[in-house]
């Protein structure tokens, strides 16, 4: 039991040394060649695992998948032993990583949840209740390596996800709520300008995020140059941002558009952001911020988190 133990420590070290690890690629051992066919078949992506993290890969597929390895008990009186106790520590090291995943998540501006989970009762409990709500989707053992992976999966949106839990939360809670519109810690200033008539009429919005350090966070927002709000949950609906998130989030501009268009959107307004305020707040140049503001005049697709960000 005592070698068990501490393979699943050694384990859990590589896990934590990859956690700064962020936009690496995650790839399962070439050892568990079914459980990379049945990602394939699946459409899925792993978000994470002890070879490292993807923070964007959530957003792209609507889901967290995280795996976890351990090795047989070589204490073990039979093969079967062996294979059953190495799947079930894989699945409680697949389980802690996804919790400190979690913790590295942007809620808003520079605010993890993490930082969240420290002062709000609502969000530890958001965080806790929805890690036991992952699902161990897929099992696998090598007899040849003595070595177990189990994958877990937790869903973004939706009944039972994480971000969905973290809204609801949000939207029950004054102070959280108040998050939404402040930076560093005041007010932030609303975004006011003239409506100027555009040549085109928008029905959604696409930011070309491409040139700054900008991540997926559980609240994207924009500013103009001055640092007004132009855009933040806040003005989302409710359900909607429940049932989808604040935006989507694509490697192109085509690809934006296309993501759009399973929102509804037939024509939207692109454009690039100049600056950002920290990893989760970006920046547009005036022009384009009298642009955003004018479109969302006419067509109030804010409302409707008619939003893609574009990703480097």
């Amino acid at each position: 039991m005592k070698r068990v133990v501490l393979a699943a420590v050694l384990i859990a070290a590589m896990v934590q040394g990859a956690v700064a690890d962020s936009g690496a690629s995650v790839q399962l051992d070439e050892t568990f060649t079914k459980a990379r066919t049945w990602l394939d078949q699946q459409s899925l992506a792993l978000t994470g695992g002890p070879s490292g993290q993807d923070y964007a890969m959530p957003f792209e597929q609507d889901a967290i998948l995280f795996y976890g390895e351990a090795v047989g008990n070589p204490e073990a009186r039979t093969p079967a032993q062996r294979e059953l106790g190495a799947k079930r520590t894989a699945e409680v090291m697949a389980q802690r990583s996804v919790l400190e995943y979690l913790n590295g998540f942007a809620v808003v501006g520079d605010t993890l949840v993490k930082d969240s989970m420290q002062q709000y009762d609502v969000v530890r409990s958001a965080v806790a209740g929805t890690v036991k709500g992952a699902q161990v989707v897929y099992k696998e053992y090598s007899p040849e390596k003595d070595m177990a992976v189990a994958i877990v999966k937790l869903g973004m949106h939706g009944p039972k996800g994480f971000a969905t839990s973290i809204y609801e939360k949000i939207f029950r809670d004054p102070q959280l709520k108040k998050k939404l519109t402040e930076l560093n810690d005041k007010p932030a200033l609303r975004y006011r300008h003239k409506a100027e008539n555009l040549p085109e009429l928008y029905d959604g919005l696409v930011v070309d995020a491409t040139e700054q350090n900008f991540k997926p966070a559980l609240i994207n927002r924009i500013f103009s140059s001055k640092g007004e709000l132009l855009y933040d949950p806040s003005k989302v609906s409710q359900k909607i941002l429940v049932d989808q998130g604040c935006g989507e989030y694509t490697s192109s501009v085509e690809k934006a558009k296309e993501a759009l268009s399973g929102r509804g959107v037939k024509n939207p307004l692109v454009v690039k952001a100049t600056g950002s305020l920290n990893n989760a707040d970006l920046q547009l140049a005036e022009g384009d911020a009298v642009k955003v503001y004018s479109a969302n005049q006419k067509n109030d697709f804010f409302a409707g988190a008619r939003v893609a960000f574009v990703l480097k």
